[in-house]
C-alpha cells in the first residue's frame, strides 16, 4: 500500500478570496494535492485540507505556514473562531500505510521547520504533545493571540520549537498527528448567544458533555443568528447524529429549533453511513452496499 497522509492547516483568513487562493497555491506538486478550501467570514477562518505522500506533505504543510505567516496580521484580525497564530493549528492525519507515530515524527519535522526558519513559536499537541496539558488545542489556545504576550512568558507554556516570545503579526502555531476530526456546526433559530453557549456547555467533554466533543456558541453576524460550532475528535464513539439529535434536544429546552447543519472541511465516508444506518434503521449499514464502491474496487 502506498503511503498516503493527510493535513489540516487551518489559517486565520476566512474573508480575502485572494490571500486565501495564494496561501493555498503553494500546495499543489507531485506527491500532494489540494482537497478542498473551507472558509468562512464569520469566523474568519479557512481550513485547508491536502493528502498525499508523507514527505511532499510535510513540505507542502510548511510552505503553507510560510505563505501565512507572511500574508496574515493578526494585530488586524477578528472573527468569531479563537485562534492564537496566522496558521493556527497544522494536524497531520494518517490515512494509508502510515502509523501515528510516523505522523508524530512529520509534525516534529515540520514543527521544528517553522520555529527555526519562520521564527514562530511552535506547540506540539493531540498524539505529538510533550507534555500531557498540551495534547487538547482549546488548553494550548487559551489566551488567544493576545494573550500569549503574557502567557509565552510562564515556563510551563514555553514552546516546543522557536523562541520564547510571541511572533509580532503571527503568533503562535499548534503542530502536531491526530485521527479524523469532524469539524461540524449547527445553526439555532434564535439571535441569542447566550441560548448557544448554554447548549455548547452542555455538549462538550470538558462541561460533562458527550465524549470526545469540543462545543462554543457563536454568533454569526451575516446570518443574525446563533451557531453551536463543535468539533467532533471520535466519530466512531460520538456519532454525528448522536451530537444532533442532542443538540436538538437541548435547544428545545429554550423553545429553539435547528435551521441547519454545516460540515467545515471532509469527512470520513464512513461517518455519514452511520448517520444513515441509525435514521434509515438500516443496522449493519457499510460501504460494500454502495454501487459506488463496488465500480470502484
Amino acid at each position: 500500500m502506498n503511503k498516503v497522509i493527510e493535513c489540516v492547516p487551518n489559517i486565520s483568513e476566512g474573508r480575502d478570496t485572494d490571500k486565501i487562493k495564494t496561501i493555498a497555491g503553494v500546495i499543489e506538486r507531485p506527491g500532494a494535492r489540494l482537497l478542498d478550501l473551507s472558509s468562512d467570514p464569520n469566523h474568519n477562518r479557512t481550513v485547508i485540507t491536502l493528502a498525499g505522500e508523507p514527505q511532499a506533505v510535510a513540505e507542502a504543510a510548511f510552505d503553507v505556514a510560510k505563505a501565512a505567516i507572511a500574508s496574515i496580521d493578526l494585530t488586524h484580525h477578528h472573527g468569531e473562531h479563537p485562534r492564537m497564530g496566522a496558521v493556527d493549528v497544522i494536524p497531520f492525519i494518517p490515512v494509508g500505510g502510515v502509523t501515528m507515530a510516523e505522523c508524530c515524527e512529520i509534525a516534529e519535522q515540520v514543527g521544528k521547520r517553522i520555529g527555526q526558519e519562520l521564527n514562530v513559536p511552535v506547540y506540539l499537541y493531540a498524539e505529538s504533545a510533550t507534555v500531557p496539558q498540551r495534547r487538547t488545542l482549546p488548553a494550548i489556545r487559551e489566551g488567544e493571540f493576545e494573550g500569549f504576550a503574557e502567557k509565552i512568558k510562564d515556563p510551563a507554556w514555553q514552546p516546543d520549537f522557536g523562541p520564547v516570545e510571541r511572533h509580532p503579526t503571527a503568533g503562535c502555531v499548534a503542530v502536531g498527528a491526530r485521527n479524523f476530526l469532524i469539524a461540524y456546526n449547527i445553526d439555532l433559530d434564535t439571535s441569542d448567544v447566550t441560548i448557544a453557549k448554554h447548549i455548547a456547555k452542555s455538549m462538550r467533554e470538558s462541561s460533562g458533555g458527550l465524549m470526545n466533543v469540543q462545543a462554543k456558541g457563536l454568533f454569526l453576524e451575516d446570518k443574525q443568528r446563533a451557531q453551536v460550532s463543535m468539533n467532533i475528535l471520535n466519530f466512531a464513539t460520538t456519532p454525528l447524529y448522536r451530537v444532533f439529535e442532542l443538540v436538538r434536544m437541548e435547544a428545545a429546552r429554550y423553545g429553539v429549533g435547528i435551521v441547519n447543519s454545516e460540515l467545515i472541511g471532509l469527512a470520513p465516508a464512513q461517518a455519514f453511513m452511520d448517520v444513515a444506518s441509525y435514521y434509515l434503521q438500516l443496522p449493519g449499514l457499510s460501504r460494500d452496499a454502495l454501487v459506488e464502491t463496488r465500480i470502484y474496487e
